[in-house]
């Protein structure tokens, strides 16, 4: 077979997996038909504009209306991130509406944290507001500052002529407990739960009988959950409740529910773990009365995180064949005869290879920590550099555009002390460019994303679908987040990016290891786990001590710890997608620019805004 017509093969197939993934992560939303999906926008009483999805199931009509329930996202993330828990409530009968909270996902920005919280009780007076819905079944849940907005909004609920919420639970956020020095029950008659991971990194510490502070693997045994779990009396002198137990009381002459489920999760596992569903299933079925009685462990939403991530793989494999394509097009002319082939190194050389990468991995990790503290706030209000819109981004790409810059000094550096003196030829390697090949290539890369944000946008309009797994997530989006994107992120990440496709491709594609086609491999490895290795260093760093019993490494810069999970994926990515593409083009740069900008893109578009 050709090569022209194997890469369109492999398109084709790219194109057919990432089909495939629309179509069923399409049917396990609706429950393969008996659950429509419809998305919404309105604007709230303050005066700005929401987004969510309404998934409503058949049995939810005006003259049979069904409880509901409203899902929220924490800081950082959009309504995607609730699949899980919409995927299995609404199959369950419950119509759900799972909410972008303000300055998140595809809802208006608005000014602080007060603004964003208030988003849940919107949500709910939206919902109270739908033929189908009984209003007097409704039930919020939220993660993390989803959670925190739950707390928002039952205090609002509380002061309401009519009272709409009749069931809250916390998911990877602490209660209410205490009001001046008082134990208190802010929740009423409601029905009312916790979902308290025990490696949480932000809350559930507390502190025992002698006043020592505690881990959120103790919460149950202390004062606080169990004030919980005793109906906002204090707890001193009672027999200690347990964890995962419904306890009934009644309060102002109607039964409550209390309990606090505890599974053996970090923060952002929660959106993640079959558990934490579990917990939530079974809180809702029992306080709402679930109009279909389907047992807590039978879930599919794990189903649709295959489907996903069959599309991500046909995302990205799109993103590599496409690029090579139009390479091989007479405008461009970038391809080569043959692959390019791994050179020669002598022992000097294996020496530089190796110092040169240990100190790469160096550098970021010992200043990940710091560039973001200077440049990033976790609150994810209070950029430190005016102009900029999004913290999380904005930290990360400054980490990014330093370690690219080391790269690029270390690369002159090796270049003058060892690759000169050993026929090392930059224009032959790639590393020169003339600036009308410069520019094809950064029209390809334009015309690759762009081709790619084109699929994404068709996967949301037909089938409410996109690709993600976990914190990896790609989806449509604002047109306004492509300008955010830009400015100034994408060209800082270039900067990493760019820098890193030179160092792997014309500077260290050498035959280390095994010789031969093996050899090839076991560089590209080599290189890709080393791009991934500082954020595995400070993960270890991080959490080992916390699942040993002690605090976490950085207990303070825990945000900054979390945003390190999607470069376990992003990082070694780049290194093989450019690899990839720099064989068959001998262009470092091509890769490196549509890896930046899709890195860029998936940043900006699965975080928190400000208001410009």
């Amino acid at each position: 077979m050709g090569k022209n017509k194997k890469l369109t093969v492999i398109l084709a197939i790219s194109l057919v997996l990432m089909l495939i993934s629309c179509i069923f992560t399409s049917a396990i939303q609706t429950n393969f038909g008996k659950v429509e999906v419809k998305e919404i926008n309105w604007v709230t009483d303050n005066g700005y504009s929401m987004n969510a999805w309404v998934f409503i199931p058949e049995n939810a009509t005006a003259e049979t209306p069904a409880p509901a329930v409203v899902t929220s996202h924490g800081m950082f993330n959009n309504k995607g991130m609730q699949d899980l828990n919409f995927v299995e409530l609404a199959r369950r009968g419950f119509v759900v509406l799972a909410q972008d909270m303000p300055s998140h996902g595809d809802s208006d920005d608005s000014d602080g944290f007060a603004g964003t919280m208030m988003g849940m009780y919107e949500s709910v007076k939206v919902l109270a507001r739908m033929p189908f819905v009984d209003a007097a079944r409704i039930g919020i849940t939220g993660h993390s500052l989803g959670g925190m907005s739950c707390n928002l909004s039952i205090t609002l609920d509380n002061y309401a002529p009519t009272p709409l919420i009749a069931a809250v639970l916390l998911n990877s956020a602490d209660g209410e407990y205490t009001a001046d020095g008082e134990f208190v029950n802010i929740y009423g008659a409601r029905d009312m739960g916790i979902v308290a991971g025990q490696y949480d990194e932000w809350f559930f510490d507390d502190t025992d009988a002698d006043g020592n502070p505690t881990l959120p693997k103790d919460f149950i045994y202390n004062k606080n959950a169990q004030s919980i779990l005793y109906f906002g009396q204090d707890p001193a002198g009672q027999p200690l409740r347990e964890a995962n137990t419904m306890y009934t009381e009644s309060v102002d002459g109607q039964d409550a529910i209390r309990v606090i489920y505890t599974p053996d999760i970090i923060h952002p596992w929660s959106h993640f773990s079959y558990k934490s569903t579990v917990g939530t299933i079974e809180f809702f079925d029992a306080a709402l009365d679930a109009p279909i009685s389907i047992a807590p462990t039978n879930q599919i939403w794990q189903w649709k995180v295959v489907s996903n991530t069959i599309g991500l793989i046909g995302f990205f494999v799109f993103m590599v064949v496409f690029a090579l394509i139009l390479a091989k097009t007479s405008f461009f002319n970038m391809s080569v005869e043959e692959p390019v082939a791994p050179r020669a190194i002598t022992k000097c050389g294996k020496v530089w290879f190796y110092v040169a990468t240990a100190l790469a991995v160096a550098f970021a990790a010992l200043t990940y920590f710091p560039i973001l503290t200077k440049l990033a706030s976790s609150s994810g209000y209070a950029p430190t550099i005016a102009g900029t819109r999004q913290s999380s981004p904005m930290g990360v790409s400054f980490w990014a555009a330093a370690c690219g810059l080391f790269a690029i000094v270390s690369m002159i550096v090796s270049y003058f002390c060892y690759g000169k003196k050993n026929g090392v030829d930059l224009g032959e390697v790639g590393v020169k460019i003339s600036l009308k090949n410069l520019g094809k290539t950064i029209l390809l890369a334009g015309i690759v994303v762009s081709s790619m944000l084109l699929i994404l946008g068709v996967a949301d309009y037909l089938f409410m679908a996109d690709f993600r797994i976990w914190v990896v997530a790609f989806r449509a989006f604002k047109v306004e987040q492509l300008g955010i994107t830009f400015a100034p992120y994408a060209f800082l990440f270039m900067i990493y990016f760019v820098a890193n496709s030179v160092s792997v491709n014309c500077f260290n594609y050498n035959e280390i290891g095994v010789k031969g086609e093996k050899g090839k491999w076991v560089n590209i490895a080599m290189l890709a786990v080393s791009a991934g290795l500082a954020a595995v260093i400070l993960l270890l760093l991080q959490y080992i001590p916390y699942f040993s019993g002690s605090d976490l490494m950085w207990p303070h810069n825990n945000m900054y710890g979390v945003w390190l999970f999607p470069m376990l994926v992003t990082l070694p990515g780049s290194a093989v997608v450019s690899r990839i593409i720099y064989k068959h083009t001998k262009n470092p740069y091509l890769g490196g620019i549509i890896c930046a900008i899709i890195v860029a893109i998936m940043s900006c578009t699965n975080t928190l805004t400000i208001p410009g």
